[in-house]
């Protein structure tokens, strides 16, 4: 059985017997690059031979691209998971094929978690599957297989299944059905009717969040963690009337790493009523109630706390349903996405040197772009150029 153990300290030379004392010292002394942290995650077979192609991958995601420690044991879970029904079968991680997922994803439909005894959701299904393709996929542009039929786009397969039972069925509601895809599914944004809608519904602070994401394209995580400092530099009073103004606001991305975001004047403008108005009541009342509120949290409940993830996403499905359509925070991101690389087509397409479709990976914070990234180059964006569509995203109600 496939399991994990991990990473302890190296002895100090005098918690060693006398022989091994210089052994010790000589290991302490080694000069490491990149060393795997104490408590880091390592993958070892039923015969205690380390599973070197899952350390690797956990290595680099934790050192290199600074993953969190719940995102690295996510994916620790998942590789010890998969390799160890791999062994359980004999088959050899390399040659696994799509055959062998579909099993993989059968045992978990049929078979409760050994962790937790309840049957597996198909959100975490679905989540398994896509974490061992995407290791199948590290694997081969790391050289660690030559190719495999997880990553080769013409076995491209989609199962689709229904249950008689509703134990598998998200709590949202899935409608019984469980769909593997090898391959994310396309966006849904909001159209601008939509948009504006969902908007005008919205109670305080949550239309606020919703615009920010609107308008900028910020992760559900990187909304919350937006804190009062972040825009307190804008001050509508003191600025000229005659310059529109933007704010470049750095952000805390996902993995930890720093990015930047584009505000344009008017979010700025409705940021700074929603402070000295809602934001400022609701953090007295608190204090009158002595109750501990969140000074630093730019986004506050009217309770004085700072808004947690499932309120939030809880209200938007909710006002999404009465609105006639489904919401997701994640589908606010998405129409950002799309609505600006419509527009920065249109400007490209009227002479404007500028790659669109670079501009909006920069604006999200993603990694790469697949097979097309080599293919882009960096290009330095006019200011002017953002300042005309950022203010346009979301059309005004009549």
């Amino acid at each position: 059985m496939v399991r994990i153990i991990y990473k302890a300290a190296l002895p100090l030379p005098d918690e060693v017997p006398p022989p091994l004392r210089a052994v010790a010292a000589a290991a302490l002394s080694m000069p490491l690059r990149e060393p795997r942290p104490v408590g880091f995650p390592l993958l070892f077979t039923s015969d205690m031979k380390l599973i070197e192609p899952a350390v690797a991958f956990l290595h680099e995601h934790s050192i290199q691209r600074a993953h969190s420690a719940d995102t690295l044991r996510t994916y620790a879970e998942i590789l010890v998971d998969w390799f160890g029904r791999l062994e359980q079968n004999d088959i050899s991680w390399g040659e696994a094929d799509a055959v062998d997922l579909v099993a993989y994803r059968n045992h978990m439909l049929s078979a409760p978690s050994p962790r937790t005894h309840r049957p597996y959701s198909t959100r975490t299904i679905n989540h398994r599957v896509r974490g061992v393709l995407r290791f199948y996929d590290w694997a081969v542009r790391h050289s660690w297989l030559r190719s495999s039929t997880l990553v080769d786009r013409e076995t491209d397969f989609a199962v689709t299944r229904r249950y008689p039972d509703s134990h598998h069925r998200d709590r949202e509601g899935d409608r019984g059905i469980f769909l593997l895809r090898q391959f994310e599914s396309l966006p849904r944004p909001l159209t601008g009717a939509q948009a504006s809608e969902l908007l005008a519904r919205l109670v305080p602070p949550y239309d606020l969040m919703a615009r920010w994401q609107l308008y900028t394209g910020l992760r559900v995580s990187e909304l919350l963690r937006l804190s009062v400092d972040d825009v307190a530099q804008h001050d509508g009073k003191d600025r000229a009337d005659t310059a529109p103004q933007q704010r470049v606001i750095e952000v805390s991305c996902k993995g930890r790493k720093h990015g930047y975001i584009i505000a344009s004047e008017s979010l700025l403008d409705e940021t700074d009523i929603y402070r000295s108005h809602h934001r400022r009541a609701w953090l007295n009342r608190a204090t009158r109630l002595h109750r501990a509120g969140a000074a630093d949290a730019l986004f506050v409940s009217d309770r004085g706390a700072r808004v947690k993830k499932n309120t939030y996403q809880h209200i938007l499905r909710r006002v999404g349903t009465d609105c006639g359509f489904r919401v997701t925070s994640h589908q606010l991101r998405a129409t950002f996405a799309c609505m600006m690389l419509a527009r920065l087509e249109q400007l490209a397409a009227q002479g404007a040197v500028i790659n669109p479709l670079l501009i909006v990976k920069i604006l999200l914070h993603h990694e790469r772009i697949e097979t097309t990234d080599r293919y882009l180059r960096a290009i330095a964006v006019d200011m002017h150029s953002l300042t005309d569509i950022l203010d346009s995203l979301i059309p005004e109600a009549p």
